[in-house]
């Protein structure tokens, strides 16, 4: 089933996969099944409910999350793009639903209800966006008169506009960042680089104005002193902080049973409280191993698209594991992102599995698509369209 000899799509599949990312992704979400251990229990416990609780959850979003890591890698270019197409316009229509049908959580609106199962709409808008983007962007680069960058602009603005409205500040930062990152792969000048800065700086200063639980956050971080909620947080740092190098030893950790959202957003601080900062170490170290080896497979191929693609969803992953990694050494206010594949949450499982899966079928060997050896990666812009 599995050899070179053999033409079925298993055989041609795993023989231009890119086995040692597959891998990564893989013990990625291993690790989250693990640290699930650690972390669950005192939460479902504080909850009410059964210990094992968010443990069998877990391991059960893992089962459709890997289904769709695996399924969306045998797609080819083009299928991978009408299906980020169909994904973004049903995720952007849901996440329009959510501002009237959605169930409020905290006073914001991020989440629509199907037969008891709910979904966060913003958790798939990110890879659709990020391909169906570089899409529009390479064809406006080869193919003159396509006004590819005006179009994905103006899917941005939609999708910003109903993220603002929900409000959700972490995921508008994703997308703009995933916009800016099409931007810049896409060769602009430094002026405008500058000018893309400046205009998020403005953007931070009038959500700090316009949304006062993010003023709030952002105050408690600036001042901790000043009476803001700093309970999660303090928890977190000092789970990494008794932690030491090597841990306490599973079930162990006596601060990481005090954080309300040790196996969500705050994972990465039970896990040090528990497993030390080596093995903390060594998960960051297999996060940027698979941002990096999907960056270097991104510029091994021959087409524009699938080179923008892949490096996008590449930089969208590392932006997003950063931001939860930074909240939980408090370098930044807290933000409900998670951790990819790690933290808890069934929406985001499945949608990052859905965002590796296209990356892993835009990164796969091609021979027709291969550039040859020698000849500079700014060679394939001229590609044609595929």
């Amino acid at each position: 089933m599995f050899s070179r000899a053999k033409k079925t799509p298993i055989a041609q599949w795993w023989w231009s996969i890119d086995r040692e990312l597959l891998a990564a992704l893989i013990l990625l979400m291993m690790c989250g099944i693990v640290l699930s251990f650690a972390a669950s229990p005192p939460v479902a416990e504080r909850l009410g409910l059964d210990p094992w609780h968010f443990i069998i959850r877990h391991a059960e979003f893992c089962v459709p999350a890997l289904m769709v890591l695996i399924g969306a890698s045998f797609l080819s270019h083009r299928q991978a793009r009408v299906i980020s197409l169909v994904v973004l316009v049903i995720s952007i229509a849901l996440l329009w639903a959510t501002l009237k049908f959605g169930t409020e959580v905290k006073g914001a609106r991020r989440w629509v209800s199907f037969a008891g199962q709910s979904i966060q709409p913003s958790e798939f808008v990110k890879p659709a966006f990020a391909v169906l983007g570089a899409w529009l962007f390479s064809e406006s680069m080869q193919v003159k008169n396509v006004p590819g960058k005006i179009i994905a602009t103006l899917i941005m603005f939609s999708i910003v506009g109903g993220l603002l409205l929900q409000p959700d500040i972490g995921q508008t930062a994703l997308i703009l960042a995933t916009w800016a990152g099409l931007m810049f792969l896409a060769g602009i000048s430094w002026w405008f680089i500058f000018g893309m800065a400046g205009g998020a700086v403005g953007l931070l200063f009038g959500a700090y104005k316009i949304f006062p639980h993010f003023a709030k956050r952002v105050d408690a971080f600036v001042n901790p002193e000043g009476g803001g909620n700093t309970y999660q947080i303090d928890r977190a740092l000092q789970s990494l902080l008794e932690g030491g190098w090597f841990g306490r030893g599973p079930g162990e950790s006596i601060a990481k049973k005090l954080i309300p959202d040790a196996h969500a957003d705050y994972v990465f601080s039970a896990a040090a409280g528990e497993f030390g900062i080596l093995f903390c170490m060594a998960l960051v170290g297999l996060i940027a191993f698979i941002v990096v080896r999907a960056l270097l497979g991104a510029q091994r191929q021959a087409s524009l698209f699938s080179r923008l693609a892949a490096s996008t969803l590449a930089i969208q992953f590392g932006l997003q594991s950063s931001i939860n990694l930074a909240v939980n050494l408090n370098l930044i206010p807290p933000k409900g992102m998670t951790l990819p594949f790690v933290s808890y949450g069934g929406t985001s499982m499945i949608a990052i599995a859905f965002g590796m899966g296209l990356m892993l079928a835009l990164t796969r060997a091609k021979p027709e698509e291969r550039m040859a050896t020698g000849i500079p990666a700014y060679r394939s812009a001229v590609a044609p369209a595929e």
